[in-house]
């Protein structure tokens, strides 16, 4: 017998992140679900007790401050103890990035287990979504606002095994890859995307030359040099659009950048290929091609 407080959001939802079902449960002794399918994400953490947790043909004993992952479609079992059943609370969701922030988190059914520090925190998140149980708008926004929340709470606080220091540094490396493709475009330096993937600077040094064979600061200088030489070749903005559009807020910079890398200025270069397939052309296409693929192995 379980004593459970539930909420279940049907109808027809899209989105990129958004609340299925939340709820708490107190369990009798040797209470259990499954092994059963769920067709969305479901996050349980545990705020006193114990029981086991089964997936992808593993079992898991778990306790107070531990929290456990059942992804879509994925046969999954769990169990309160006979002597201390556990009481906890859970959180169902779905969306298109649903999948992408739980990969993030460092969740899967390979490693679907957390600890978390954070009980009572992650207490009145639930509890503050079951108190928002209507479809006005606003409660809606306020259910998956605090989605958010939840999941930046396990993100930040919990201790989860990843899959190990290599597969850490390919994490660091395509955060740091995927964060430059994005803001290439603004001003933005080394210590910046370190910043973000929360390494310092020479941590993202040695990983950028062990995985790219390059520097940051030269993925970074190629990526820009790379969009500025596509948008010389297909359009006739200004260079110093170009410049700005690339972030370089100099143009000044930018011409030296070019001719560095290029071996022409970027005014040579824009003539060099409207004079059609040249060798240069050529030779251009070859290496957009190689730095694309080199990018894309990375990512893959």
């Amino acid at each position: 017998m379980e004593k459970a407080y539930k909420l279940e959001f049907a109808g027809e939802q899209a989105g990129s992140l958004y609340v299925n079902c939340c709820g708490l449960s107190r369990t009798e002794p040797l209470h259990s679900f499954g092994p059963a399918l769920k067709p969305h994400y479901l996050i349980h953490y545990i705020l006193s007790g114990r029981g086991k947790f089964a997936i992808g043909g593993e079992e898991y004993p778990l306790e107070a401050g531990c929290g456990f992952l059942i992804t879509p479609d994925e046969l999954a079992f769990y169990q309160a103890d006979e002597k201390d059943p556990w009481t906890y609370v859970w959180v169902g969701f779905s969306g298109t990035l649903a999948e992408e922030y739980v990969s993030n988190i460092g969740l899967s059914v390979r490693q679907p287990v957390f600890r978390s520090e954070a009980s009572e925190e992650l207490y009145r998140i639930v509890k503050d979504m079951m108190n928002h149980n209507t479809f006005d708008l606003s409660h809606d926004l306020r259910r998956n606002g605090q989605l958010g929340v939840f999941l930046s709470v396990i993100a930040e606080g919990s201790r989860v095994e990843k899959e190990g220091e290599s597969g850490k540094a390919n994490i660091y490396v395509r955060k740091a890859v995927s964060f430059i493709q994005s803001n290439y475009c603004n001003p933005i330096k080394v210590t910046d995307v370190a910043d973000y993937v929360c390494i310092n600077r020479s941590y993202l040094y040695t990983l950028f030359q062990n995985s790219m064979g390059m520097s940051p600061q030269r993925f970074l200088t190629t990526f820009r040099i790379t969009k500025a030489a596509e948008l010389l070749q297909l359009t006739s903005l200004p260079i110093e659009s170009i410049a700005l559009s690339c972030g370089y807020q100099d143009p000044l910079v930018f011409t030296k950048a070019f001719r560095q890398m290029k071996q022409m200025s970027p005014s040579a270069f824009r003539k060099e290929m409207q004079k059609g397939e040249s060798r240069r052309n050529k030779e251009y296409l070859r290496q957009v091609e190689e730095f694309i693929g080199q990018i894309n192995r990375l990512q893959a």
